[in-house]
């Protein structure tokens, strides 16, 4: 693997590095993000540094414990009758926006309207409902055409598209065009003004908030209890400039150092390298659906026999097994519905010819395939790579588009043709917990023009996924999930690579950090 090779000379020669400036005193806490924040709006885009930057800014009407249970979050609680078809939600009190104003019900209303216009699960909250109404300031009422038992896990959902409330007159814009005023009513405020594209956010605590005062910090739920005054986020993307300042004390916390520095961090007395997230990231490739040669599930279907996912894990996660699994399917291995449901699809032999013989079957012209790299982050590249010789492999004609990372998720949200900045496919991480089940695994719905960026098309996904949200016990969900998973095979929305269990690097004087994705309250820094 030269590319890693050179990577660990890289670091090794400590060669020169912008400085990314040294932290002021211990209530500013400098993080080193997996990437830029291009999108702002966390509705708009699954990327995950735009969830993990949403947290800060919003807050759920429900969190997610450590055992994934929804627990009240700006909701004081809420009553259900009507044999399960109406909620009334109720407001905790004191709950204000960051320009001042208290939050309302109507606000929550039309936030929740936003959101689901997007995202998948919430659209489907919507499908449920008969109507969604303010009753009073502090109490919102959904009227269901029938039972919706998972409306507080939908509600509190931290996978993809988190459901963040803002302010009504935010909420009100289309959903379809990002927002860039951020005002919400989470532990922490964006400082618009010192953001610098491609190398700076800055948060600082927000003095208003107040926190739950019952229950445990869990995965997003219970009281988010500010320590730090300041969170400042340095976009770091080479890997030894990042590992370095970590070393120096220039940064006090790295989200994703690469596989090649870890025995080095390790050893740093002043460092601690730690598994974070049981569920790791699933590694994907997706499609879009609606360009070619994408548009062909035929072709989709080839492409699984090109695939060898040990092969990708390697290169992203070189040969310590420790830190990845292959022989994975759609879910996480932690996950509990983890299936090896059809899976000899991707563990069998690979046989290149045949995969070529069965694309051109399909009616393979030969045209473009864009594929959009992001260079800024190591395993995308390291997919990427592998993923690029596969498909020539099988005889497709790559176009390899490197990218920042921001400007690929920017991208992704285009539906135009190749030859006017549309694209083709991309590899990208997904956290696990992303992942869990057939009710918030975007990666399997078939929602086409609503759901995810690719856009993929399948009512038989669909009737599984609302027959999850209906299932009555765990038996009827454990075949649900086989079946989604034999369903993705025959459709392919999207390929799973396998699964990543990638530690971070925290400063040793770094405590409190809660389970799971990059989240600051609780966080201490002595």
């Amino acid at each position: 693997m030269r590319r890693r090779s050179l990577i660990g000379a890289a670091a090794s020669l400590g060669l020169a590095r912008p400085s990314i400036g040294r932290a002021q005193g211990a209530r500013i806490l400098k993080l080193i993000p997996q990437a830029d924040v291009a999108v702002l709006d966390p509705v708009a885009t699954t990327a995950n540094v735009t969830r993990n930057h949403g947290f800060l800014i919003f807050d759920t009407l429900y969190g997610l414990d450590m055992d994934l249970r929804p627990q009240p979050q700006m909701v004081e609680g809420h009553t259900v009758g009507d044999h399960g078809k109406t909620w009334n939600l109720t407001l905790r009190e004191k709950l204000r926006f960051h320009d001042g104003e208290p939050v309302r019900a109507r606000d929550v209303v039309a936030s929740i309207r936003r959101w689901a216009a997007r995202d998948p699960l919430g659209n489907s909250l919507m499908a449920y409902t008969d109507e969604l109404v303010a009753v009073s300031d502090n109490t919102l009422r959904f009227r269901l055409r029938r039972p919706f038992p998972l409306l507080p896990a939908t509600l509190g959902k931290m996978q993809s598209n988190m459901c963040p409330i803002m302010p009504e007159r935010l909420a009100s814009t289309d959903p379809f065009r990002p927002l860039t005023e951020m005002v919400g009513s989470g532990p922490f405020r964006f400082v618009a003004n010192e953001r610098v594209p491609g190398a700076r956010l800055v948060y600082v605590r927000n003095e208003s908030y107040v926190p739950r005062e019952d229950g445990v910090a869990g995965y997003t739920s219970g009281p988010k209890i500010v320590h730090l005054d300041r969170v400042e986020w340095n976009v770091v993307p080479d890997p030894a400039t990042a590992a370095a300042a970590m070393r120096s004390g220039e940064a006090d916390w790295l989200e994703r150092p690469i596989p090649d520095l870890l025995p080095s961090l390790r050893r740093d007395p002043n460092l601690v390298v730690r598994a974070n997230d049981p569920f790791g990231n699933l590694e994907t490739l997706r499609f879009n659906h609606l360009q070619p040669p994408f548009n062909s599930p035929a072709i989709r279907r080839a492409i699984l026999g090109a695939i060898d996912q040990t092969e990708i894990m390697t290169a992203v996660g070189g040969e310590d097994r420790t830190l990845w699994r292959a022989g994975v399917g759609i879910y996480p291995p932690a996950s509990p519905w983890a299936t090896d449901a059809g899976l000899e699809v991707l563990t069998g032999p690979r046989d290149y010819d045949r995969v070529k013989r069965e694309i051109a079957a399909a009616g393979y012209d030969g045209g473009r395939v864009v594929m959009m790299v992001g260079s800024d982050i190591p395993d995308i590249v390291a997919m990427s790579q592998v993923g690029a010789d596969a498909f020539r492999r099988a005889g497709l004609n790559v176009d390899y588009i490197t990218l920042d990372w921001g400007t690929v998720v920017q991208r992704t949200l285009s539906q135009r043709p190749l030859d006017q900045g549309g694209w083709s496919c991309f590899f990208v991480p997904n956290l696990g917990i992303d992942d869990v089940d057939p009710a918030v695994n975007a990666n399997i719905r078939g929602a086409g023009l609503k759901g995810i960026p690719g856009w993929a098309e399948s009512p038989r996904l669909e009737q599984l996924h609302t027959a999850w949200l209906e299932a009555e016990n765990d038996a009827q969900r454990r075949q649900i999930s086989r079946d989604a998973q034999l369903q993705t095979w025959q459709d392919v929305p999207f390929v799973p690579l396998g699964a990543l269990f990638l530690p971070m690097v925290l400063r040793r004087n770094v405590t409190g950090v809660v389970p799971g994705f990059v989240k600051f309250w609780g966080v201490s820094k002595a």
